[in-house]
């Protein structure tokens, strides 16, 4: 029997960082995504939308941990951009801002444009053309 959740989408993502003042610049500094809570374990963007926590590392974390998109669990994060034009500019500017990234390609399983490039975790994240 199937559950049928009914829902009206993702209400928010929360992401583990192994350094929350380095992740709070890139984020908000260099992304320019708006702080709408800062505490000392954390902090809280909006992403469009999509609201984002981004939360220290905990207590029994282990040093040298880090993401990886080959694991199982998640494999990256895609933003819905509203035009090929967003995704050219933010390639550029993502490289101005010296943040490495794919550039801007083509998906080959949907033929849709998209720009990739990792937080200073190594999360990845896609602004991808809706």
């Amino acid at each position: 029997m199937s559950i049928n959740i009914e829902t009206t989408g993702v209400n928010h993502l929360a992401l583990r960082s192994t350094d929350l003042p380095r992740s709070k610049r890139f984020y908000a500094e260099t992304l320019g995504f708006p702080l709408v809570l800062d505490t000392e374990g954390a902090f809280v963007l909006l992403a469009g939308n999509t609201v984002v926590g981004v939360l220290a590392p905990e207590t029994d974390t282990p040093g040298g941990d880090h993401f990886s998109s080959s694991r199982v669990g998640l494999d990256h994060l895609a933003l819905a951009a509203a035009s090929d034009e967003e995704i050219v500019r933010v390639a550029a500017a993502l490289t101005v801002a010296g943040v490495p990234n794919t550039g801007v390609k083509t998906d080959a399983m949907t033929g849709k444009r998209y720009v990739a490039f990792d937080d200073p975790d190594g999360i990845i994240w896609e602004l991808y053309l809706a």
